[in-house]
């Protein structure tokens, strides 16, 4: 299992995109995003940097995905 690529913020939200997420609503520089099937909502704070390793794990786990899932998806 490789490490996770260091992604910008909106590279992580087309990802989850393609996943079957939408965009929700949007406050100040964070964007939220739910899944109409799992009924599951995640939030990506949009900066201009990569988002840490760290930070996209736990978005990863908000929308209960794998790291494997979420490669296929970038």
């Amino acid at each position: 299992m490789t490490r996770l690529p260091t992604l910008r913020p909106r590279e992580i939200v087309s990802a989850l995109k393609r996943a079957g997420f939408v965009e929700q609503h949007q406050k100040g520089s964070h964007l939220y995003l739910w899944h109409p099937q799992r009924n599951l909502v995640t939030t990506v704070a949009i900066h201009g940097d990569d988002l840490p390793r760290p930070v996209m794990k736990q978005i990863l786990k908000q929308a209960g995905l794998s790291e494997d899932e979420f490669r296929e998806l970038l």
